[in-house]
């Protein structure tokens, strides 16, 4: 088989499996990514890495070991309170369960060490992609030199710059805004916040309102307030921005009757305070095959954190197309098995994280997200 050459478009998870795997196998491609260093930006919290998908795609890239190392498998709790902190559920039996916290950071560093030098270059911010009469395609970046490639992998995430060439679907919106903040050495700082988060994923519901406190590594507690909102909520005067003081005070306004038990998780938050809306791409998103071009990731099929499939998802996207390319006959066939498989596999993920983003912010949020609990509690059992 002739060897294409490949480019893959973002230097996140996903993009990042497909290289290593590719680079076990021989198989040489060149990553870029907007950013212009490791440290442009904060990498974020952490993810639970499923058995069946980001666990393998790490396996698939021979770094088990490394992951183990960085792996926390202590911080599978999940804790349930209503809007008043009354606890309802909790589930702090990790024995058996196989869903470890991996802090962001640390897993995309790992992946990132596990490259050769070269492969990487930062500081490529897409202008554009301009298909060549031979079926080839000229990447053209922003004050760099445009290059050629037989194949091009969107791995850039929400609003990819490479869907267009395959697909004209666009995120929408969720209806649910999530302002992201968070507390340091929470354990020495704030110990009352610190047990009653526990070492997992908790959740305050009530109000069509949540507030989501989450362990992550170095005694972090990474806090979400989330709520329904209009997408252009803060443009509307819906936050303060104007220092971060006023910040955590307008946000939580928006928790009016929550205790101080409870708001206090965004009164101690640090000073990175983040606001996102949740947006996702439409259940089922596919598109023609076109040869030469792929997505994997949220490029592919963006869906709400609800459900914590999404990293997960891209490094299993990740690791199937590159496993597609190093053993087929021809890259091109392999590219569409890959792309047919991933729809088949991403379609009730999606659906299960638009449906559960949808009824946890409801007027019965709470029983739905503790119905949900419930159940995982179950699987995590039998796994």
């Amino acid at each position: 088989m002739q060897k294409p050459r490949i480019a893959i478009i973002g230097a996140g998870p996903g993009g990042l499996i497909l290289a290593r795997i590719l680079h076990l196998h021989g198989v040489n491609a060149t990553v870029f990514e907007r950013e212009t260093s490791y440290a442009t930006r904060p990498q974020g919290g952490s993810l639970d890495m499923h058995q069946e998908s980001g666990q393998y795609a790490i396996e698939c890239a021979n770094l088990t070991a490394e992951f183990h190392r960085i792996a926390r498998y202590e911080d599978q709790e999940s804790r349930i309170y209503d809007m008043h902190g009354n606890l309802l559920l909790i589930d702090d039996d990790v024995t058996g369960k196989n869903r470890p916290e991996v802090d962001r950071g640390q897993l995309r560093q790992m992946l990132l060490e596990s490259l050769p030098t070269g492969i990487l270059r930062w500081g490529h911010d897409l202008r554009s992609i301009e298909p060549n009469g031979n079926g080839t395609f000229e990447l053209i970046f922003h004050g760099k030199a445009s290059e050629t490639f037989d194949l091009v992998v969107g791995a850039d995430g929400a609003w990819s710059r490479v869907r267009p060439l395959v697909s004209q679907a666009q995120p929408v919106y969720s209806g649910v805004a999530f302002v992201e903040c968070g507390i340091d050495d929470v354990d020495a700082r704030h110990p009352e916040l610190a047990r009653m988060a526990g070492r997992g994923l908790t959740f305050f519901v009530g109000q069509s309102k949540a507030l989501i406190a989450h362990r992550d590594a170095n005694a972090h507690l990474g806090i979400y307030a989330a709520l329904r909102a209009l997408e252009n909520w803060i443009e509307q005067g819906g936050l303060d921005l104007s220092s971060p003081h006023t910040t955590r005070a307008s946000l939580a306004l928006h928790f009016h009757g929550w205790p101080d038990k409870l708001l206090e998780m965004i009164y101690r938050s640090g000073d990175r305070i983040t606001p996102r809306t949740i947006h996702a791409l439409p259940i089922g998103h596919r598109w023609p095959n076109r040869p030469g071009v792929t997505l994997l990731g949220d490029a592919a099929h963006l869906m709400s954190p609800f459900g914590g499939n999404g990293a997960n998802l891209a490094m299993q996207d990740g690791a199937e197309l590159a496993l597609a390319l190093t053993h087929a006959q021809d890259w091109r066939s392999a590219v569409q098995a890959y792309e047919e498989a991933m729809f088949t596999r991403a379609e009730p993920c999606a659906a299960q994280a638009w449906e559960a983003i949808d009824q946890v912010f409801s007027d019965d949020g709470l029983t739905h997200i503790l119905q949900s609990m419930r159940e995982h509690a179950r699987e995590g059992a039998t796994s």
